[in-house]
Formats: C-alpha cells, sequence, structure tokens
C-alpha cells in the first residue's frame, strides 16, 4: 500500500503527536480484534463509499455481528440501518458523541462501559478532524482509528492517502480478517 501522509486540511498543525500509519490491513484488524470495547463510528458519507457489499453501511453491520463491536450512527444514517433491518446501531451527533468518549464517566450506549477504542468512517474531513483532535487531548486512554482514504493526523492509527481501488481492497482484507476467512 503506497501511503503518503499529508494531511488532507492545508494550513492544519496537528501537533507534535501524529497518528501512526496503518501500513497493513492486519494490523488494524489486529488492534479491532484486541479491543475488549470497540465503537464504529459511521458518518453520513458512509452511504457514497462503494464496497464489496454495496457500500459502507452494509459492511459496517457485517463488523457489528462481530466480535465486541457497537455501531454509532451519525446524522440521518441510524435511518439507513434500520431500512436494511438492523437492530445494531445507535444513534448520536458526532459533537456529542466527541463529548461522550471523552468523559470517563459515560458508560456507553448499552451501560457496560467506557469503550477502548473508537474506529471513525464516513465522515467529511474536517468534521473528524475536529473530534479526534479533542479525543487526543482529552481521553488519554482512548484509542482511536480512521479507516478513512485520507491520513487523518490526530487519530492514534490512519491509512495514508490512498486510491479509491486500493483503499476498498484494504477494508475488505479488514472485515475478511474479522471473520476469520
Amino acid at each position: 500500500m503506497a501511503a503518503k501522509t499529508i494531511p488532507g486540511q492545508t494550513a492544519e498543525i496537528a501537533g507534535p503527536k501524529k497518528a501512526f500509519l496503518i501500513q497493513k490491513p492486519e494490523v488494524a484488524a489486529a488492534m479491532m480484534k484486541r479491543a475488549k470495547r470497540a465503537l464504529l463510528i459511521v458518518g453520513s458519507e458512509a452511504v457514497k463509499i462503494r464496497t464489496k457489499d454495496g457500500d459502507f453501511v452494509d459492511t459496517a453491520m457485517r463488523i457489528a455481528g462481530l466480535r465486541n463491536t457497537t455501531v454509532a450512527a451519525t446524522g440521518h444514517l441510524v435511518g439507513e440501518f434500520k431500512r436494511r433491518d438492523s437492530t445494531d446501531a445507535y444513534s448520536m451527533p458526532l459533537m456529542n458523541l466527541g463529548d461522550r468518549l471523552r468523559d470517563p464517566e459515560w458508560r456507553g450506549f448499552d451501560g457496560e462501559g467506557p469503550y477502548d477504542l473508537a474506529i471513525f468512517v464516513g465522515f467529511p474531513y474536517y468534521m473528524e478532524w475536529l473530534v479526534l483532535s479533542g479525543l487526543k487531548s482529552f481521553a488519554p486512554d482512548l484509542r482511536t482509528i480512521s479507516l478513512e482514504r485520507v491520513y487523518q493526523p490526530n487519530a492514534s492509527w490512519s491509512f495514508g492517502n490512498t486510491t479509491k481501488d486500493e483503499w476498498e481492497e484494504v477494508i475488505e482484507k479488514i472485515v475478511s480478517i474479522l471473520e476469520g476467512k
């Protein structure tokens, strides 16, 4: 995976702590497998992201059925999950969710405790940048992964800037590993 670590937002400085580059999909899959409580946060752009399953909403539903992963849909996206007969997606605006994730007293959507891994996909770059910046500064125990096609320096781990075809292959490889294939 030929990837560059150039942020997608000109003139924004991420600070001295920047995301580690995910060179191989096995790394992301291993982190997701190791997480005790993972939260997959899916944004409104997910319906525009084409994957082998159709769009990323379908892929998120596959991931939600695996391991200890909860899905949070932001904006209108929870309607897409309901239309596809999924009862596994919770709904909360992204900025509120970012605030909850930095709160050590928040017990999660199911009340069973804080999440140790937050995975982001399907957001406009600048919105994800802001939320991840807040989490990087105020939720030091939370690991974050950006599954976007562009480097997100405020995450703990991020893909580099990749082509659409490379990105689709990587996402499918991660899901296949999680499914044990």
